[in-house]
């Protein structure tokens, strides 16, 4: 089985994530992606992380009804500092059967080189890159071919993403301002949100 994973903050998830998830899928012929949550925000001060537990639970809503989607706590049980290649390495002791890939924007696989044990991470999974606006194909390539050899071409599958300017930390001042977050998330987060009174530091959320 061919199984992506999609890693982020998911702080809350939104369209642009389902979007990126769902393209890759489709051009692809992935046949599970996974959003696997971190257990902490990168900024660990962050006053506007609603919890780990929270986070997932929005994740769940997000991609409920999509049977070629799930959602994964492995991170979030692990707790600390998330890295990409110890998560695969538990993935792969887990199912060795899965042909594992990560999906990440052109910019994140730029950086490739300075991720934890970034060559091991090329052993273990494909890296799907979805373009953008400063790390083209061109970008990607001439980078890491220059830092792992031709070689890594064959561990690349490119695939387009239609542009899409939402951002989480917009959607969170949108409902700390009271406006509302509607046809940016799907409608279960937003109208979980809304319940549960996330993100509404100054004012309600709107669905």
């Amino acid at each position: 089985m061919r199984v992506a994973l999609l890693g982020g903050t998911f702080n809350p998830p939104h369209l642009a994530h389902l979007l990126c998830a769902s393209e890759a899928a489709d051009q692809l012929g992935l046949e599970r992606v996974v959003l696997m949550p971190v257990f902490s925000p990168p900024h660990k001060d962050a006053p506007e992380d609603p919890g780990a537990e929270a986070r997932l639970e929005l994740c769940e809503l997000a991609v409920a009804g999509d049977e070629r989607m799930e959602v994964s706590r492995l991170e979030i049980d692990r707790g600390g500092p998330s890295y990409t290649v110890d998560t695969l390495r538990v993935l792969h002791a887990r199912h060795p059967e899965h042909e594992l890939t990560f999906i990440v924007g052109g910019d994140m696989a730029v950086s490739l080189p300075a991720w934890k044990e970034p060559r091991a991470v090329l052993e273990l999974c494909r890296l799907a890159v979805a373009e953008r606006t400063g790390a083209t194909r061109r970008d990607v390539t001439e980078r890491l071919t220059a830092e792992y050899g031709e070689d890594v071409i064959d561990r690349l599958d490119f695939f387009d993403m239609p542009r899409m300017d939402i951002s989480s930390s917009d959607i969170r001042r949108r409902v700390a301002a009271g406006r509302t977050i509607r046809y940016l998330v799907p409608d279960a987060v937003a109208e979980h949100i809304a319940r549960r009174g996330l993100y509404a530091r100054a004012g309600k959320a709107v669905a």
